[in-house]
């Protein structure tokens, strides 16, 4: 019986690690995840695919640990034994990482080049070729230099959270060339789901939708409506992780969908959808302004489309789509159950 491939996977109970975890289970990957230790549940994204540990058959294993804990780390990566790993743990939040910016960089910057550093040491001692995905994010452009961006374009960034992914890019690159590790780095636009975090905008959204329609939310308030962004659906995104990995040779790619659209639209579409005009529900709030903005980002994935054979199965219209009426039936759920929705 040939061995399952074993992979690790930081940031394993967040969007894009839920998706990427049920994504390595159907090509038949044994899923190892690290999550940080917590008072209370915090797994409910992957709940649907956790496995009893004690089921002989299991083939998802979650460990404790922490990007700021490189010991850990390191004993998670001997025990584990992974032949990839990915790495999408982080303080992921732009405005917040203003608020908190020496924890942004310790898990984003630091995190990335203490997992660099383990793997260049469990290689060297092992032989074993261990294959690395850095999540990188289009936060990294900034300050546009060029559009669309691509490979190429110079960073600009405008927060300590993109300062931070720059960092991890550029020692990822680096332990590439210095030490001929399989490391590659993703530059991920914007890409959104169900599963999203409520904290970020367009969540926070179609969450509001959702609760307007069922009486429970007057107003929605938002800082920034003009800005442009490129969004995708996350399902998508983590396929092109999976894909990097795959190739002969490592590089670096640009996942995005070609296409920008304004905070308004986005609010068009969702309120449109349940038959709402968006003006007169959405407030302007101050607080969510960020000290430096981004203005516009749209990507070029050519080079994903061409060396992957990668491109985005989901329209804009059809991921806002998606969001509200997920976010309507969760609430419909709760109502139902009487749990803690709203």
């Amino acid at each position: 019986m040939t061995e399952k491939k074993r992979a690790l996977i930081t940031g394993i109970t967040g969007q894009d690690g839920s998706y990427l975890s049920e994504l390595l289970l159907e090509k038949d990957y044994e899923v190892h995840g690290i999550i940080r230790r917590s008072s209370s549940f915090n797994t409910n994204r992957i709940d649907h695919i956790y496995q009893d540990p004690h089921n002989p058959n299991v083939s998802l294993f979650l460990h404790y640990g922490d990007l700021t804990d490189g010991t850990t780390i390191r004993r998670i990566l001997e025990e584990v034994r992974p032949v990839e790993i990915y790495n999408l743990g982080a303080q992921s939040h732009v405005r917040v990482s203003f608020d908190s910016p020496e924890y942004t960089v310790d898990t984003v910057a630091m995190g990335a080049l203490r997992l660099l550093e383990a793997i260049r040491d469990y290689q060297y001692r092992t032989g074993i070729e261990v294959r690395f995905y850095q999540a990188g994010s289009s936060e990294m452009f900034g300050k546009v230099q060029e559009v669309p961006q691509k490979e190429t374009t110079p960073f600009y960034p405008r927060s300590p959270y993109s300062c931070a992914k720059v960092y991890a890019h550029w020692q990822t690159l680096n332990y590439r060339e210095s030490y001929n590790l399989f490391a590659c780095n993703g530059i991920l636009f914007n890409h959104e789901s169900p599963r999203r975090g409520e904290t970020f905008v367009t969540r926070k959204i179609t969450r509001a939708v959702a609760r307007i329609v069922a009486g429970k939310q007057k107003k929605l308030y938002l800082g920034n409506l003009d800005s442009k962004r490129d969004w995708g659906y996350a399902k998508d995104y983590v396929r092109a992780m999976w894909m990097m990995l795959q190739q002969e040779q490592p590089d670096d790619y640009v996942i995005a969908t070609n296409e920008t659209h304004s905070i308004k639209e986005f609010l068009e579409i969702a309120f449109t959808h349940v038959n709402l005009n968006w003006q007169d529900y959405v407030e302007f709030d101050p607080r969510y302004l960020r000290p430096a903005e981004v203005d516009l980002l749209i990507g070029d994935c050519t080079k994903a489309k061409e060396k992957l054979g990668w491109q985005p199965s989901v329209t804009f219209t059809e991921l806002v789509h998606l969001m509200v009426d997920s976010d309507i039936k969760a609430l419909e759920k709760s109502s139902m159950v009487g749990s803690g929705f709203d």
